[in-house]
């Protein structure tokens, strides 16, 4: 079984490590050549780009400019323990992962990603902003979908082939990001969680917020419980959540959650 998530916007590289291990990404010689093309931008191209404030255009202008190999705990972080946004707060590696969680998510977890393409939890990652929605062209086309082609696919399959348990894939991304996901190379059955949240009488809809943590929150359940089939996804019941059969279908398992507030 092989979970995948998306990244998050938010960084934290001042927290202290809860772990030692570390590892190199898989695929750092494309994101060369993605920094290669950032780092001839100014920071108001960059500001532009990525709609995003003229200080943020200036701070990722910056990053790119400073990027460099080797990869050394001196200058990056394992990705787990550096993105820091809603998927991650479920998460929460830092604060419940075990050594043995961590060992285990390096072999069932992976982070889509923009510029690293696809990356292991415990990969070493320099900070970045780089969304995979970026209209970006180069050399193989005008986007980052383009760009990256069928080389995610391809990755996420031999992980599949390696990971522990059922061969399948779990999908926890956001759409932006798994669309960069060749599913025609998926060689696995597809299973995409969905979270659905309501108010008092009010009918059942995808909350944002809620659903972000609860793909962390699953992910880290599938992890630490050593879940190896599709069918005990069924059992998941973090932040109150539990299983809709009448909702549900075999590739897409819905998750309810009523609040009286």
């Amino acid at each position: 079984m092989l979970i995948v998530v998306s990244p998050a916007k938010s960084l934290d590289y001042e927290s202290k490590l809860a772990t030692k291990k570390f590892s190199e990404p898989e695929m750092l010689d494309r994101s060369d050549a993605l920094v290669s093309v950032m780092a001839k931008k100014s920071p108001d191209e960059i500001s532009s780009m990525m709609h995003v404030s003229p200080a943020l255009g200036e701070l990722n202008f910056t990053r790119f400019q400073e990027w460099e190999r080797p990869f050394t705990t001196e200058n990056a972080r394992p990705a787990i323990l550096a993105f820091d946004g809603d998927v991650y707060t479920g998460m929460d590696a830092p604060n419940s992962f075990s050594e043995r969680d961590f060992t285990h998510a390096q072999k069932t977890l992976r982070i889509l990603s923009g510029l690293y393409g696809v990356l292991r939890p415990l990969d070493l990652m320099q900070p970045y902003r780089l969304e995979m929605g970026t209209k970006l062209k180069t050399s193989e086309g005008n986007n980052l979908y383009d760009f990256w082609g069928t080389e995610i696919a391809e990755n996420l399959n031999d992980a599949i082939e390696q990971s522990p348990g059922a061969n399948v894939l779990i999908n926890l991304a956001s759409n932006e990001y798994f669309g960069a996901v060749d599913t025609s190379v998926i060689s696995a059955p597809i299973v995409a969680p969905v979270f659905l949240d309501a108010k008092g009488s009010g009918d059942y809809k995808i909350v944002s917020f809620f659903a972000k943590r609860a793909r962390g929150v699953m992910s880290a359940w599938i992890i630490q419980n050593r879940i190896s089939t599709r069918k005990a996804l069924v059992d998941f019941e973090g932040m109150g959540y539990h299983y809709d059969s009448e909702r549900s279908s075999n590739d897409r398992p819905v998750f309810i959650r009523r609040s009286d507030d």
